[in-house]
C-alpha cells in the first residue's frame, strides 16, 4: 500500500483535488446545479444502499462480455495467424477485411436484433464483432513482421506443425497480438455499456440508464464511477498478464 501511494501520490492528489473542487462548487459556491452534480456524500451513499444491485449488474455484464471476448481472442488469433502464414488467402481476402473491419458494430444492430433469438445473444455478437478485428489484424501484422531468417532457421532445425506454430510463430507475433487484445478489451466494455443502455434489463450500463430516466443523478454518477473502476481493474490485470507473457521483452507497464 505504501509503495502504491509513493508511486501514485500525484495521481492521488489530483483525484482528491477534483473531489474537493466538486464539493466546493456544489455545496458552497453553488456554481454547479446540485441536482445534476450531487455532493460526494450522496454519491458514495449509493454504494451502501445499492451495493447488491451493482454486484448483480457486474455479474450480468460479465455474462455478455466474457464469452464474446474469449471468442474474439480465440478466433482472432487463429484466423490472424492463418492469414499471416498463407499469402494466397491473404491476397484474395484482405480487401474484404479492409472493407469490413472499419465498420462500427452499431451498424449491425438491426440485423443482430432481427436474426438472433435474444438480447443476450445479440449483445454477445456485437461485442464479439467489435473486439475481433483488432486481435485479428494484430495477429496478421505480428506474423508478417517475423524476419525470414528466423523462419528459415526453424525449418532448418526441423520444426514444423505445432512445434513451428507454438515455438516460433506465436511467441514472435505475441507483442502485436496482445496489443490488439488490449485494444479489444477496451472496445468490449464500450460496446457492452452501449448495448445495456438501450436494451438490457440488468447490467452496469443498464444501471446508469435506468436511474438517468428518473433523474437520480447520484445513482448515475455512482454507476459511472463503478463502471470506471471495473474497467480500470480489468485493464490493470490485463497489463500484468501481458507483462508475464512478454517477460522476454523490454515491456514496461504503468505499474512498474
Amino acid at each position: 500500500m505504501f509503495k502504491f501511494a509513493k508511486q501514485y501520490w500525484i495521481t492521488i492528489l489530483i483525484g482528491a483535488a477534483a473531489i474537493i473542487g466538486w464539493q466546493l462548487m456544489t455545496t458552497k459556491a453553488n456554481f454547479l446545479n446540485p441536482v445534476i452534480f450531487p455532493d460526494f456524500g450522496e454519491i458514495f451513499g449509493v454504494f451502501t444502499r445499492s451495493g447488491e444491485e451493482l454486484l448483480q449488474g457486474f455479474v450480468s455484464s460479465m455474462k455478455l462480455l466474457v464469452p464474446a471476448y474469449v471468442a474474439s481472442v480465440v478466433l482472432g488469433i487463429s484466423g490472424g495467424i492463418f492469414f499471416g502464414l498463407n499469402n494466397t488467402v491473404r491476397k484474395i481476402l484482405m480487401p474484404y477485411v479492409h472493407m469490413l473491419s472499419p465498420l462500427p458494430p452499431t451498424l449491425f444492430i438491426p440485423y443482430a436484433i432481427a436474426l438472433l433469438p435474444s438480447f443476450q445473444s445479440a449483445s454477445i455478437f456485437l461485442i464479439f464483432l467489435g473486439s475481433f478485428w483488432p486481435i485479428f489484424l494484430g495477429a496478421i501484422q505480428g506474423v508478417l513482421i517475423i524476419e525470414k531468417q528466423y523462419l528459415d532457421n526453424a525449418k532448418t532445425l526441423g520444426l514444423k506443425g505445432y512445434d513451428f506454430l507454438f515455438k516460433v510463430i506465436v511467441p514472435a507475433a505475441s507483442p502485436y497480438i496482445l496489443s490488439g487484445a488490449g485494444t479489444s478489451l477496451t472496445l468490449s466494455f464500450f460496446i457492452l455499456t452501449m448495448a445495456e443502455m438501450f436494451g438490457a434489463e440488468s447490467g452496469m450500463g443498464y444501471f446508469i440508464q435506468y436511474y438517468s430516466d428518473f433523474a437520480q443523478y447520484d445513482y448515475v454518477i455512482a454507476g459511472m464511477i463503478y463502471n470506471s473502476a471495473v474497467i480500470l481493474i480489468a485493464l490493470l490485470l490485463f497489463e500484468q498478464l501481458k507483462k508475464r507473457i512478454l517477460f522476454w521483452t523490454n515491456l514496461k507497464t504503468d505499474s512498474d
